[in-house]
């Protein structure tokens, strides 16, 4: 019997918390969502997601079994089969479930698992790769606005462009040797792409500029733990950026008028950090 362990380290579950608030942030942004079908949609987002990090495992099993033979796959925890079967089986599961909104939402799911799928396939060597996952987090917007019924505004289209260019960014940095030097601190500017974005469309408020300082802190000390050129401070950083994609959240839930919905990002931003505390993120 496969392990749930297992199961969680292929899914990096830890991370979910970050979808979570991307449907949140994007549903305010969409005018709102009522319950059942806002929770049709994590559901949906959710299965998206760790179908994708499954296939993740799937695709890289050959560089894993090189270079981190610890992996579910190359270790023998968990057979080849099983992870094509349940990643291929969880990204239908995602895509049915949007489909249930009409056609609109269908083919933002499919244009999501299509992301999905390039990303595992091809990210290895591949230059354009850290775009391709920043599309993926901003298709959730778009799939999530699409659920919702509404148009493609601007302020949709904008916030998944940041953030596309947020995920962009933090993916340069994962890679190593950023911040080391001001040529190669460019990445700072991507990574503060949501909240200044959030600030200029929406409404600065006391609150609003609570949450994009909470922002700002969660880039001002990745960066110091990138300067460190430590892997362990590196592996850090990371961590730290993906859970801050919930704080970006809260900054646009805030902006736009939904205070409590800015708070359960934050709370999904610290429960992210916990998670990754027991199960790796990355």
């Amino acid at each position: 019997m496969i392990r749930l362990g297992v199961m969680a380290r292929l899914a990096r579950v830890s991370n979910l918390p970050t979808v979570w608030s991307n449907v949140l942030a994007a549903s305010v942004l969409a005018g709102g969502m009522a319950l059942p079908g806002l929770a049709l949609v994590l559901i949906a987002m959710s299965a998206l997601y760790t179908g994708g990090m499954y296939l993740n495992d799937a695709f890289d099993r050959k560089i894993d079994a090189r270079e981190r033979p610890e992996r579910p796959i190359p270790s023998g925890e968990i057979s080849l089969t099983t992870v094509w079967l349940v990643g291929f089986g969880l990204l239908a599961l995602g895509v049915a479930l949007l489909a249930t909104f009409g056609v609109r939402s269908l083919l933002g799911g499919l244009a999501l698992a299509a992301a999905v799928l390039v990303y595992d396939a091809w990210h290895k060597g591949n230059a354009l790769s850290p775009l391709i996952m920043g599309s993926c987090r901003a298709l959730v917007y778009v799939g999530t606005a699409l659920a919702a019924g509404a148009a493609l505004s601007l302020p949709v289209a904008a916030a998944a462009a940041a953030l596309l260019l947020y995920v962009a960014g933090l993916t340069r940095a994962a890679k190593g040797g950023a911040f080391r030097s001001l040529a190669t601190s460019w990445p700072a500017f991507l990574l503060a792409g949501p909240a200044v974005l959030a600030l200029l469309q929406g409404q600065v408020t006391g609150l609003t500029c609570f949450f994009a300082g909470v922002s700002v802190l969660v880039i001002g000390l990745a960066v110091a733990w990138l300067r460190t050129g430590i892997a362990r401070d590196r592996e850090r950083a990371v961590g730290l950026l993906i859970a801050g994609i919930a704080a970006m959240d809260a900054v646009v839930a805030a902006a736009h008028g939904r205070a409590d919905l800015a708070l359960v990002c934050l709370g999904l931003f610290i429960l992210t950090l916990g998670l990754q505390r027991i199960v790796p993120g990355t």
